[in-house]
């Protein structure tokens, strides 16, 4: 079959469909799950409502460390619905309090683990039912993983973590608290986070590529958010205001740090990462990609568990074949042998009369 590429003489009318999905997805609006990882006191909390402008964590209690020392990693979702110029956006933000915080985190990641095949195989089973018009899509879009900024590079529990999720969720690492290094700290410590990740085989969510008639502008902030990765960030809820302007920021003693300033950190480029430019090719890498390894492992084990248990039932036919076989030839033996004695009884009856 060949296919041709023609024009057409005049205009029929499709090429409004983008605006016929456009109206539709409008419409229904759209679903995002952001979990965030790192250890306490890295400032998540604070980065995500700095991201969507919101207040997710009013109600979030802060354990003593006391409490803390045999605490195992709990998960915490908070849902809330945003609109923007008549866009509905539902945000599930997934947190995992306790994470790294206990004196043995041998097994901190098997709670998350855990969660994430959780929802994939909820949404399987949706997706399998009768009603499936309605699915709510709870599986996770992305991991923002937070990386402590004291230390040199990446802890043994970062790695350990990042190589059990890296094939089930799109990770993107996070530098936290950016403020407290020079931009010389800064770019070492990312180009050391960089190559342990290499090191250890850490698959991170990859930008995907432009295509030759993209615009020069989209091109350019891709390959821009390529280079910053892992983003140095830093989170605040308050409000600042600097020469007349309003703006989110921390006040030190020394002067303002601007959160949304590009000089000051990387805070723009990853909420316009998140959000603006690269949303729906998080979705379709965690629709294309994760979930349908997870998809299908589970198809290709119940596949295998239906095939053994066939064979299981088979070799069970073939046992009770097997059983009465041997007693058909024990009834045959039992025959002969009353035969032959009948045999003996009539030779003996025969010669008492002669």
């Amino acid at each position: 079959m060949t296919q041709e590429r023609i024009r057409t003489a005049g205009i029929v009318g499709f090429a409004d469909l983008p605006n016929q999905v456009h109206r539709k997805s409008v419409k229904k609006g759209f679903e995002f799950t952001l979990m965030v990882v790192g250890e306490s006191g890295l400032g998540k909390s604070t980065l995500v409502n700095s991201l969507f402008l919101t207040d997710l964590y009013s109600k979030r209690i802060i354990f003593p460390a006391k409490d803390l020392i045999k605490k195992t990693v709990s998960i915490e979702t908070n849902c809330v619905e945003i609109e923007e110029k008549g866009v509905r956006l539902r945000l599930t933000v997934v947190d995992t309090p306790g994470f790294g915080d206990a004196l043995n985190n041998d097994k901190c990641e098997e709670s998350i683990i855990n969660y994430v095949n959780n929802q994939y195989e909820a949404y399987l089973q949706d997706e399998s039912g009768l009603n499936r018009r309605n699915i709510i899509d709870n599986r996770v879009h992305c991991c923002l993983y937070f990386i402590s900024p004291y230390g040199r590079g990446l802890k043994p529990i970062d790695i350990k973590f990042m190589k059990a999720l890296h094939n089930k969720v799109n990770i993107v690492p996070v530098i936290a608290k950016a403020d407290t290094l020079t931009k010389t700290e800064i770019r070492n410590l990312k180009i050391r986070i960089l190559d342990e990740i290499e090191e250890n085989n850490i698959r991170i969510y990859q930008f995907p590529e432009c295509d030759s008639d993209e615009d020069e502008d989209f091109v350019e902030m891709n390959k821009d958010l390529k280079e910053s990765i892992p983003f140095a960030v830093i989170g605040s809820n308050t409000f600042i205001v600097k020469d007349g302007s309003r703006m989110i920021g921390r006040q030190y003693p020394w002067g303002v740090v601007e959160v949304e300033n590009p000089e000051h950190s990387d805070f723009a480029k990853l909420r316009n990462m998140l959000i603006r430019t690269h949303m729906q090719d998080l979705k379709e890498v965690t629709r294309d990609i994760h979930y349908e390894n997870f998809r299908s492992q589970k198809l290709s084990y119940s596949t295998s568990t239906s095939l053994n248990e066939s064979n299981s039932g088979r070799s069970q036919v073939d046992d009770t074949d097997k059983i009465i076989r041997e007693k058909d030839e024990e009834l045959k033996r039992m025959q002969r042998q009353i035969e032959q004695l009948t045999k003996q009884q009539a030779m003996l009856a025969g010669l008492q009369k002669s």
